[in-house]
Order: structure tokens, then C-alpha cells, then sequence
């Protein structure tokens, strides 16, 4: 058992910092109203450090607080969906050993999304933080369709062109909208029959593995994933595909 509080100036002290908007003007009157919300909250100690108006009616609040609430670590088990990243020369190989052909796969920010940060970082050929996106591995054809692509429009590409890999990004994740466009496209997946030979990833800076099994993904990648983790993911998971197929 290992039981771990938030740290600020010395372990365990349960220190935290919360920030929140509130729909009122700035005044003396306003920190004290953030000051005790926290403390409704069940936050003890608690210290507006910064109060500020930033709109008609509006202010924002940076408040420094106790809890004494802790986890116990040890009871929480959570499945990555690539432990052990292979290179891109050991993707490559394995590709060649397991399909005998080249691999399709298609990428999009899916929805009204504009933001294509992360998509790019995963399919760009020049990648992220010196690990190589999808378009520089020899036996991928990979294709980035962008941001604003429609779960049909994506799901309609990956027909005409036998893609074998989906990637769906979405960056914006006000009111859960990422979580209802995700959803949008593994039911249509799923409608087109495509859902038994295709790999279905999603991320986004909320995504987890977790949630994304739940919407019905293969799996899901949240912050700082790199090109190298998805794409040893997909080729292990499509190898089971057609293991499974051809059983």
C-alpha cells in the first residue's frame, strides 16, 4: 500500500493550486467569495493569490489550498497501449514479415475541429520530439486528410483506398464534444461494416486508453504520444485481427 497527497512545500502537506472563473465583477467581496467556495469544496487553508477581472462580469481566481484527501497508488492498474515502443526500423520489419505489403493509414481532425497540433505530430513525416511520424516509415502509405474532416467523409476514404488504420484527432473537448463526435465515428465504423478489419485509434488531450475502449476504439492516446507508440500499437493489434479472421 502506498498512500500519496498532493506535495507543495514539504510531502504530504496536501498543497494544492486551483484556478475558476467566476461570473461576478472583481472586488475584495469576490476573493472572499472564491476563498470560501473552496472551502466548501473541502479544501482547507485556502489563499486567493491572484484575483483579476478578465471580462464584463467576469473574474478568474488562482487560489492555494489544503486537502486531506490521498490515493492509495497501488491499487490502480492502468493498461498502456504500447509498453515497449518499437523503432521505426522494427516497425518497418515487421510489417514486411507479418502483412507482406504495405500498410494504409489515414489521419484527421475529425468534426468542426480546426487544431491539427496533434494529428501532425503523429502523421508528419518529421514527427515529434525526434521520433519520426507515420509518413517517414517505408511501409506505411500514410495519409493526412487535415482538420474539419466529417466522420463520413473520413469513413468514405477509408473504403475507397482499404485503409487499415483510422486515426481520429480531436483537440477541443468543451461540453464533452469530442467525446460525442469520437462516438459518432465508431458507430458509423460499425455501421459500414468496416469495424472487424479496420484499427480504430483516437487521441486527443483527454483521451485515455480507458475512455476510448469505452466509445469503442481500439485504443486511445492522450498527451505526449509519440509516432513510434501508436504505430507499434496498430500493426500489433492488426496481426490479431487476422489472426482472429483467418481462425
Amino acid at each position: 500500500m502506498r498512500l500519496v497527497r498532493p506535495y507543495g512545500d514539504t510531502i504530504d502537506d496536501g498543497a494544492v493550486q486551483l484556478s475558476f472563473t467566476l461570473p461576478m465583477p472583481w472586488s475584495e467581496a469576490a476573493d472572499e467569495a472564491a476563498r470560501q467556495l473552496v472551502g466548501k469544496m473541502g479544501f482547507s487553508d485556502a489563499a486567493v493569490v491572484e484575483g483579476r477581472s478578465i471580462a464584463s462580469n467576469f473574474s478568474l481566481f488562482v487560489v492555494y489550498a489544503h486537502t486531506p484527501a490521498s490515493v492509495d497508488v497501488s491499487q490502480i492498474t492502468v493498461d498502456a497501449p504500447a509498453p515497449h515502443a518499437m523503432s521505426l526500423d522494427e516497425v518497418d520489419a515487421f510489417i514486411r514479415r507479418e502483412f507482406r505489403r504495405k500498410l494504409v493509414v489515414a489521419g484527421a481532425c475529425i468534426g468542426t475541429d480546426a487544431h491539427t497540433v496533434g494529428i501532425d505530430a503523429i502523421m508528419n513525416m518529421k514527427g515529434c520530439h525526434g521520433d519520426y511520424g507515420l509518413e517517414r516509415y517505408h511501409e506505411l502509405e500514410a495519409y493526412n486528410l487535415g482538420s474539419q474532416v466529417s466522420a463520413e467523409e473520413l469513413v468514405r476514404f477509408a473504403q475507397e483506398r482499404r485503409v487499415d488504420v483510422l486515426l481520429a484527432s480531436q483537440v477541443v473537448t468543451q461540453k464533452g464534444s469530442d467525446v460525442r463526435t469520437f462516438t459518432a465515428l465508431a458507430e458509423l465504423v460499425e455501421a459500414e461494416g468496416l469495424r472487424e478489419r479496420v484499427v480504430l485509434i483516437c487521441g486527443g488531450p483527454r483521451v485515455t486508453n480507458l475512455l476510448a475502449q469505452e466509445l469503442g476504439f481500439d485504443a486511445g492516446f492522450g498527451r505526449g504520444t509519440l509516432p513510434s507508440e501508436v504505430a507499434t500499437f496498430f500493426v500489433h493489434r492488426l496481426r490479431e485481427k487476422l489472426l482472429y479472421a483467418r481462425a
